[in-house]
């Protein structure tokens, strides 16, 4: 049986409490006590607003239900439905265009497009995979996977026939993102960097880059360099080159492998991927949070006779273009996605007995988990928490957790729109009123999008 401690007028799970109190607030400088009576003051404050949120949610459906029995048999008059749904507040008006005023946004979610995932939290192998998801082998991809079709003569272990398709694909790749001047990467048998640019040798002839834009930089010494660093469209390839690499032995140019940018950020869920249903369970998603948010998060798991451990990616360390040096972020941007506002968890029970609802209890454990970031900008440079809000019913609901952040970045001492939230337009009252809802979030809103499949 659960066992409870009072924290003002909250009976937390003495589980959670200890959490808190020992992990999650550690070095954030927020007190122990004035998190609780900060939290206990909130907590009772939005509780009830959730609760009426909820109730217009029950009310309207019921209002649907009836009229749709009293007119569905005739046929639907859309008109007369669309002026009904109106008249009790499912449709609102809508009002005049406006600008989007979010601040702070990093640009993997600003400015660079790419892949963003989304992983149970509760699972810490399949969470550091998801953030270390932001570079990965090209080769890896192509040989494991149906991208290029197996044959069935295709024989067991590796295959050296499927490689050598593996990496005329990626050559192709490569001729196609960053041509050369002259000839193509297939014929390339030497690499190197002189005075800021790309080298490469096609046998007697020295070529570059197409766009010389596209060099990066490198890593190592330039005249033998242990990578190249390429750029287009904003996200980087890395060539590896190691000419007594398990491939770069056999390559004329001595690459081994080629790692392109992908996943650009990961959705850490504590929603609809995870079941967390008790003090237990919520704790396991916080922890791991917070370790993610840390860079302390670590997990060993026995792998082809071995302990493998795995943990958070370094950042690649490179020499510029300009001889500077530099360095590429080499984990995916991490945003965390509460619940919505309909769940409540027996983690914590307010002064009348009832249910913490989870969605208010996920924002201030997370955003708190947080906290290391802010500090340290491994994960928002820009100095931002971005969560992800699920099932949202309409304009009202959204300002409503708006009202939970501001309440949260209050008591965290945190600056006004810290917070980033997501709206995931996935019901129906959010889709049709989709312009007031961004509306209801336009200082803080960074992305929309209708759910994942």
């Amino acid at each position: 049986m659960t066992e409870f401690v009072a924290r003002g007028d909250l009976s937390v799970a003495a589980e959670l409490a200890a959490f808190v109190e020992t992990d999650l607030l550690a070095g954030s400088g927020v007190a122990p006590d004035a998190f609780w009576t900060g939290f206990d003051a909130a907590v009772h404050r939005l509780a009830p607003r959730n609760r009426e949120l909820l109730a217009v949610r029950a009310t309207m459906q019921s209002q649907i239900d009836a009229w749709l029995n009293e007119n569905a048999a005739a046929g639907i008059d859309a008109a007369a439905y669309t002026a009904f749904l109106g008249e009790i507040g499912y449709l609102v008006e809508e009002g005049d265009d406006f600008s989007v005023e979010t601040s702070k946004v990093d640009p993997e979610i600003a400015s660079i497009a790419g892949p963003q995932l989304v992983v149970p939290i509760t699972n810490a192998r399949y969470a550091l995979n998801a953030a270390n998801a932001r570079f990965g082998s090209l080769y890896d991809a192509f040989y494991g996977t149906d991208a290029i079709p197996a044959e069935e003569t295709q024989v067991s272990g590796y295959d050296p026939a499927r490689g050598g398709k593996v990496i005329a694909r990626v050559r192709a790749f490569l001729d196609e993102a960053f041509p050369l001047d002259n000839g193509s990467w297939t014929e390339v048998t030497g690499l190197s960097v002189s005075n800021g640019a790309l080298v490469a040798q096609l046998g007697e002839a020295s070529v570059t880059l197409a766009n010389t834009t596209g060099f990066a930089g490198h890593i190592g010494n330039a005249d033998a360099p242990q990578a190249l660093v390429l750029k287009n469209n904003g996200l980087h390839v890395l060539i590896r080159i190691d000419r007594e690499g398990v491939i770069g032995r056999d390559d004329a140019a001595g690459i081994n492998d080629v790692i392109a940018e992908s996943a650009m950020s990961s959705i850490m869920d504590c929603e609809d991927s995870v079941a967390c249903v008790d003090a237990e369970d919520k704790v396991l998603a916080y922890r791991n949070w917070r370790g993610l948010m840390d860079g302390t998060l670590e997990e060993r798991f026995e792998k082809g006779g071995r302990t493998v451990t795995r943990n958070l990616a370094d950042d690649i360390s490179y020499t510029a273009a300009d001889g500077s040096a530099a360095s590429l972020k080499a984990r995916a941007l991490m945003l965390v996605r509460n619940v919505g506002h309909l769940m409540t968890n027996p983690a914590i029970r307010l002064s009348d007995g009832s249910e913490i609802p989870e969605g208010i209890m996920d924002a201030f454990m997370t955003v708190a988990g947080a906290l290391p970031d802010l500090r340290d900008g491994r994960n928002s440079a820009a100095g931002s928490v971005y969560i992800v809000k699920p099932k949202m019913h309409g304009p009202e609901e959204v300002a409503f957790a708006v009202e939970i952040f501001a309440a949260v970045e209050d008591l965290l001492g945190l600056e006004a729109n810290t917070i980033k939230i997501g709206i995931m337009d996935e019901e129906r009252r959010t889709t049709v009123n989709l312009k007031e809802c961004i509306r209801a979030a336009k200082s803080r809103v960074v992305f929309i999008n209708t759910g994942f499949l």
